[in-house]
């Protein structure tokens, strides 16, 4: 392949190796840390390979459509369309994205699709693909029936005239489905797989600087450290925010940080036993932190508390948040599930003359929140004002589930409706307050 001399090719020995063995392997699997190269040795390869393959149908995939277009396609400028800079365009294949590249065999299609749903696996059902490379696969869709997507991207490759898979993805717990179904039981069975584990320490493109501004996003010990620092499989256990629980005075305060620019309200109506929780944020300027404000806890729980009680207590927060902090909050997240109490909460606000826009919260993973908080917290860039007992008490106490690998635990012992609302207050800025975990 003609390398681009615009793109700063700089291998390891070890990705160097791993890059050898892609030439021969059908099953090429990258584990490991984050910023190690992993996905740029895989797209490196798979780039390689559709220079030769017979085949003219391939898939990239990704948790979403919009991840594999942005770690495939893109990858920092190391990504397919700029390995096949002026012999690649973007288009539609019947519905789906595509890369349509000019190779050296000919035409080919790189249709790319997003795995992480339980139906994903109709986007790429009546296809039959050459080539196949993911990224995060781990988080893809896997389940024993016909709806696993990785099972179905495997179908559609057995009329393949060269059949390869790519596939890079962080560790995870030792008995992930990646491990027990693929990757390990193919090493075991003796199928042609190339398997190489890498660390950030393994990539010589990531700088000392770099290096050091990396470390600091996560704490030494914790399941993220263990696994996207040292690239270990390991399941999450104990407490979840230890570093707040040893030390929680680094960050309370009794002033609020005076560089504000909005505030944010997050609202989740609780359970069978659990209950209604408001809790306020103030996004700081240029997204440099947050810091959360005020929060109330209702007596009643969802089923017992009425609507009109909930309502009132509803404005009444707000306009005390405006009061107390002179800003009128701006947005608010209301937990999905209950549509009905969302709506009279939009006619009170509506009634009462406030213009905050009440929405539904956005719909990201509990553990995708976690990781962010945990960020925040070691870059300081998280607070909690003295007052807000109920959210300093379910951040000191909330514990990973032992039971469930990498489920925070929700039985009734830990706040985990307070820590919900919270969130909801600022998850819609995730990619803002943190940055996208990079993939060179």
């Amino acid at each position: 392949m003609r390398q681009r001399k615009t793109i700063p090719w700089n291998f390891s020995e070890k990705q160097k190796e791993y890059l050898k063995q892609c030439k021969r392997a059908t099953y090429n699997f990258a584990e490991g840390a984050v910023r190690s190269g992993k996905t740029v040795c895989n797209i490196l390869a798979f780039s390689r390979a559709l220079e030769e393959t017979p085949d003219r149908l391939h898939l990239a995939t990704g948790v979403t459509i919009a991840a594999a277009k942005l770690n495939l396609g893109d990858c920092n400028g190391f990504g397919l369309e700029h390995l096949f800079r002026g012999r690649c365009r973007w288009g539609r294949y019947h519905d789906n994205p595509a890369l349509f590249v000019e190779t050296k065999t000919g035409p080919k299609t790189v249709i790319f699709a997003g795995g992480g749903k339980a139906d994903s696996y109709k986007r790429i059902r009546g296809n039959s693909y050459g080539l196949w490379i993911a990224t995060e696969v781990n988080k893809h869709h896997f389940s024993e029936d016909d709806t696993c997507f990785l099972q179905e991207a495997f179908n559609r490759q057995l009329a393949a005239k060269r059949r390869q898979v790519f596939w890079d993805f962080n560790p995870d717990y030792p008995k992930h489905p990646v491990y027990t179904k693929y990757v390990d039981r193919f090493r075991e069975d003796g199928l042609n797989v190339n398997y190489m584990h890498f660390t950030i320490f393994d990539n010589p493109a990531v700088t000392e600087e770099q290096l050091k501004s990396i470390l600091k996003q996560y704490q030494q010990g914790s399941v993220w450290y263990r696994r996207w620092i040292l690239g270990e499989r390991c399941a999450a256990e104990g407490l979840i925010f230890s570093q707040f629980t040893e030390n929680p005075n680094r960050w309370i305060t009794k002033t609020p940080p005076d560089d504000i620019a909005f505030v944010t309200v997050g609202c989740d109506y609780g359970g069978t036993g659990s209950r209604t929780v408001f809790v306020a944020v103030g996004i700081r300027k240029n997204y440099k932190g947050i810091c959360v404000l005020a929060c109330r806890r209702m007596e009643q729980g969802k089923g017992k508390i009425t609507p009109d009680k909930l309502e009132n207590a509803f404005v009444d927060f707000v306009f005390s948040v405006e009061k107390r902090f002179h800003h009128r909050p701006r947005y608010a997240f209301m937990d999905s599930e209950g549509q009905y109490l969302t709506n009279g909460i939009r006619i009170a606000c509506a009634n009462a003359g406030l213009s905050v826009a009440v929405c539904d919260c956005k719909k990201v993973t509990i553990n995708e929140r976690i990781d962010c908080k945990m960020r925040l917290l070691n870059e300081d860039r998280w607070s909690v004002m003295a007052d807000c007992k109920e959210v300093i008490a379910s951040t000191s106490e909330l514990v990973w589930d032992p039971n469930l690998p990498d489920r925070r635990l929700d039985n009734g012992t830990t706040d985990v409706d307070t820590a919900d609302a919270e969130e909801y207050a600022w998850s819609c800025w995730m990619n803002c307050f943190t940055p996208q975990k990079e993939t060179r």
